[in-house]
């Protein structure tokens, strides 16, 4: 190989030794791997090799790493003969190399071929548009569909630079009623046109077309619109928001029979969407969930933001919420320091009552949740655990079957533990917000008295009435007591009274 490889030829003209050196060679960078390297070999050797458009960008890398540029021809010459007479010289050939150069950066940018293939698709593109050679006219867009975000936002830039306008792609493609494209090319077509500030008409035609094949999209085309040009930052929230709302307004549209009147309002309640396409609707709840769990670790996400994207869809468009409890824990996690209101505002979403068996048990004993919500969870349990009392059985993971063995007793007994201490605390929370306001009343009315020593007196007096905890060493009335008189000292015994919430 030393003779047609410039990269092996000075690595052993630099050996010291003589003809005996051991040479190293590091090819653990070598673009293509071992499979290039081996066509690359075979290449030298003189050996025949298959010449494809899997292949033809990581020999064109290979051969710039190798230094194999000779002048009276090469592996490189040979690859670019092939890519200017057959691989470039298609749609699905261009779009295949373009596809295999995403994993090949940045060898690939630094040689040109990914400028290559990205303006031979926007060459084909305009070609088929002007004069369509198949059947649909618009059966190129299915091919755009494989590349990724960066890759499709070249050949977007290729278009641009031949004076396509950024509303001409979408204004091609076919209507959803007559050809539904795929999910996935329509995400990253909306993830292009929103990273080249296109019209808010041309965004607005793709997030209806999104939301029209909603039902077959998945988590990751979701994020692909989600995410920031880069693909690492949470920036298009609301975009995501609007396609789910508007899957929701036309799914609940087509269940209702087109009536105007209950449209909208089973669009905001969900029994709409439980009764026609209910199983569309479960499988975009589902993804729904997924995507918020997914940018509920995402530090500068608003609570606004998060509660819109997963209350999107109506909470009786999920036979569980087990998922959205997940994405509402991660969130919370995420974010550990906000207050007792925000928290309540993020669980808003979600239906503690919906939560399995094995959902409510790690409610109970979550302290990210706020307390209202596992109050929620615990009172459910006890309603079960009293009905399973009643009728002498259980229930089983999701409520539905019977909880046998003395698995059973330990969750009772530590579902009543648990929900007599929280109710306690709940208590004692409220006393003592009533306790603060009534001192602070008193204080101001305090300050405003010329006799302020009496009325304070009169006011301690009174605080001490209320005192929660005068059962003990504070159950003896001293107000009796007469100053030099102790042996006329009386006692009097205090009223036992039981400690109440109210």
């Amino acid at each position: 190989m030393v003779p047609k490889c410039g990269y092996i030829r000075k690595a052993v003209a630099a050996a010291r030794g003589g003809a005996t050196a051991t040479v190293d060679l590091d090819l653990s960078a070598l673009p293509g791997g071992a499979d290039a390297f081996d066509k690359a070999a075979r290449y030298c050797y003189g050996a025949n090799f298959e010449l494809s458009v899997r292949n033809a960008a990581a020999l064109l890398c290979a051969a710039a790493f190798l230094d194999m540029h000779p002048t009276d021809g090469g592996l490189a010459r040979r690859v670019e003969e092939f890519l200017a007479k057959v691989g470039l010289r298609t749609l699905p050939g261009a779009v295949a190399v373009l596809r295999y150069c995403e994993g090949l950066l940045p060898a690939a940018e630094e040689i040109g071929v990914v400028q290559r293939s990205a303006d031979a698709i926007a060459l084909r593109i305009c070609n088929e548009v002007l004069f369509p050679t198949r059947s649909p006219p618009e059966w190129w867009t299915a091919e755009l569909a494989a590349l990724s975000p960066a890759s499709f936002h070249k050949v977007i830039t290729a278009l641009r630079c031949r004076r396509a306008e950024p509303e001409s792609v979408v204004a091609v493609l076919p209507s959803t009623d007559d050809a539904p494209l795929p999910a996935a090319f329509l995400c990253r077509l909306l993830h292009v046109a929103i990273t080249i500030c296109a019209s808010a008409k041309t965004c607005r035609d793709l997030e209806l077309r999104v939301a029209a094949v909603l039902d077959q999209a998945t988590a990751g085309d979701l994020l692909t619109v989600a995410l920031d040009s880069a693909g690492e930052r949470v920036q298009n929230v609301d975009t995501v928001r609007r396609i789910i709302t508007a899957f929701v307004e036309r799914d609940s549209a087509a269940s209702s029979g087109g009536a105007n009147g209950r449209s909208r309002r089973a669009s905001l309640s969900g029994a709409g969407a439980l009764q026609g396409g209910g199983g569309a609707m479960q499988t975009v709840a589902k993804t729904v969930d997924e995507v918020a769990a997914e940018i509920a670790t995402e530090e500068s996400l608003p609570i606004s933001k998060f509660v819109g994207l997963a209350g999107a869809v109506p909470k009786e468009a999920r036979a569980t919420h087990d998922c959205l409890y997940r994405a509402v824990d991660i969130y919370l996690k995420a974010h550990p320091a906000l207050e007792e209101m925000e928290r309540e505002k993020v669980c808003s979403v979600m239906d503690p009552l919906k939560l399995s068996y094995q959902g409510r048990l790690h409610a109970s004993q979550n302290n990210r949740l706020p307390l209202q919500a596992v109050l929620s969870a615990l009172y459910y349990d006890q309603l079960k655990l009293r009905s399973g009392d009643e009728g002498g059985g259980g229930w089983d993971a999701y409520g539905n079957g019977v909880m046998r063995s003395s698995a059973a007793g330990s969750a009772r007994k530590q579902a009543k533990e648990e929900a007599s201490l929280a109710r306690e605390n709940e208590a004692l929370r409220s006393e003592l917000a009533r306790m603060r306001a009534y001192v602070s009343g008193m204080q101001q009315q305090s300050k405003g008295s010329s006799s302020s020593r009496g009325k304070k007196g009169s006011w301690l007096r009174t605080l001490s009435r209320l005192n929660p905890f005068k059962a003990g060493i504070w159950g003896k009335d001293t107000s009796g007591i007469v100053d030099g008189k102790t042996d006329a000292m009386n006692s009097v015994k205090s009223k036992r009274r039981r400690f109440s919430i109210s």
